[in-house]
């Protein structure tokens, strides 16, 4: 399921992002990702963390969105490594427990995917900086509920909105909440004269089909 935008705080996370170059659009020369997909935009959204009143604004609406969507939530979980630092910013926020996830177990020590204190059946909302086709996220997710823990949602930054990531959330069965996400972008975009009416058609067909966009 994923949870309805707040108009507003999409909007403004959309500008805010722009405005410090932690998005970038580049329909005519596109940047390639480590898929091999062409794409007109490029996120970093960790950028946001240099800059403290996008940081507190990001801090504050992901933290009011949980206490919406997800009251009973016990624990805050970052997914390593943009996820770990939000994550902890709203875990302090609302004064719960922190985690964060690794890709996978560490090599050495005590081989830990998840550090932190996780006891089963805690409830935790996961903490995400971009969500692409929700892979690497969902396998957060994974590994917290192999830990018999109890993943009742996911909250991100800013989300592609591609439909296939749309659907492996629907399948792991994760409520998704983004704070803004590539339709909200490509609206402020152009009210900021930043793109032309001319290459919209474009820069949607990339978010429909992006494999098959630029080929």
């Amino acid at each position: 399921m994923q949870i309805p935008y707040n108009d507003s705080v999409a909007a403004k996370v959309a500008a805010m992002l722009l405005e410090i170059g932690a998005i970038r659009l580049s329909p005519d020369k596109p940047f390639t990702w480590a898929s091999g997909w062409n794409s007109p935009i490029y996120c970093d959204n960790r950028l946001s963390l240099s800059f403290p009143e996008v940081r507190s604004f990001v801090k504050n609406a992901l933290t009011d969105a949980i206490k919406i969507h997800f009251p009973d939530v016990e624990v805050i979980a970052g997914v390593a490594t943009a996820g770990i630092p939000q994550g902890a910013l709203v875990a302090d926020l609302l004064n719960l427990p922190f985690m964060y996830v690794r890709p996978k177990p560490k090599e050495h020590g005590m081989g830990n995917q998840i550090e932190g204190k996780i006891s089963a059946g805690q409830k935790v909302v996961v903490i995400e900086d971009l969500i692409s086709t929700g892979g690497s996220s969902l396998k957060a997710v994974d590994a917290l509920r192999q830990a018999n823990a109890d993943v009742i949602g996911m909250a991100a930054i800013f989300s592609y909105n591609f439909p296939i990531s749309l659907q492996n959330f629907a399948i792991k069965g994760v409520p998704l909440l983004c704070l803004s996400n590539y339709d909200y972008l490509l609206q402020v975009a152009l009210e900021k004269n930043l793109i032309d009416s001319n290459t919209i058609e474009s820069l949607s067909s990339w978010r429909k089909t992006p494999e098959q966009w630029g080929v």
